[in-house]
């Protein structure tokens, strides 16, 4: 316990390092400079943008809301991403015939911007909130997928073959084999997929342009307020962050010997 506590006290102390060096170098570029705001300004406008985060007037919002609306929105996107990805990626890496006829598809489509799905599905449905939902669950789908689909396909044998001697069913073959061997692979792919949906969002809020934080940031650079665009900047990598670091601690829950970062 003691070591742990001291290897985390050393860890904070040269991130607070790293921060300070971040910090310090982005006053000094930004010194005599009035178009690019600097840290002391961006800190005092997201100061003021916390302090009032959710109102909700006519013409306006706080960011607090903006930021709950894409939350909810990744959310979604995640979710139903997270069980397609996780149901069809072991059924890829179990069963080979299912694997040579889909990866060729995943591979064709993987690599396409996200963005390009946008226009797509908003003409079909018409709604640009529906239809940022769904560039979200396309964006974050193939982490999922291409991980689960690897973490299934790479079972030792010798555990292929236990379950042959003993005759498994197929749900309990699923149970005791196939998901606790995916499960670091899953786990992998579901935090590169929230961290992909998280980034994606804010560009597609962007084109969509009625609220979230990508909305707040384009709004705010047409009204030349680049004071709360480095402010919203800095929010939206906290809140990738700590949406990272929550699913770093399901991992280490879920797999603490096969899953450390």
């Amino acid at each position: 316990m003691g070591s742990r506590l001291a290897s985390f006290v050393v860890a904070a102390l040269w991130a607070v390092v790293g921060l300070a060096v971040f910090v310090a170098l982005w006053q000094f570029a930004t010194l005599g400079s009035t178009a690019v705001p600097g840290p002391l300004d961006s800190a005092r406008t997201l100061g003021d943008l916390l302090s009032r985060p959710f109102f909700n007037t006519t013409n306006d919002k706080g960011i607090g809301l903006h930021l709950y609306v894409s939350l909810r929105r990744v959310f979604l996107g995640f979710g139903l991403a997270a069980l397609v990805g996780i149901a069809l990626g072991l059924i890829m890496g179990a069963v080979r015939p299912v694997w040579s006829a889909l990866n060729p598809l995943v591979q064709v489509l993987r690599p396409v911007s996200p963005l390009a799905w946008f226009p797509i599905w908003l003409y079909i449905i018409e709604e640009p909130a529906q239809s940022a939902v769904i560039v979200i669950f396309i964006t974050a789908l193939w982490p999922t997928l291409i991980n689960t689909a690897a973490g299934a396909g790479s079972i030792p044998r010798d555990q292929r073959n236990v379950a042959l001697v003993f005759k498994f069913r197929p749900l309990a073959y699923l149970w005791h084999v196939l998901i606790p061997n995916a499960l670091p692979s899953i786990i992998t792919g579901l935090r590169l997929s929230m961290g992909i949906g998280w980034m994606v969002i804010v560009a597609v809020e962007m084109l969509q342009g009625n609220s979230g934080i990508g909305y707040f940031v384009w709004n705010s650079y047409n009204a030349l307020e680049l004071d709360k665009v480095v402010a919203a900047i800095v929010l939206i990598g906290v809140v990738g962050l700590v949406l990272d670091a929550i699913l770093l601690m399901l991992s280490r829950w879920v797999t603490p010997e096969e899953v450390h970062g």
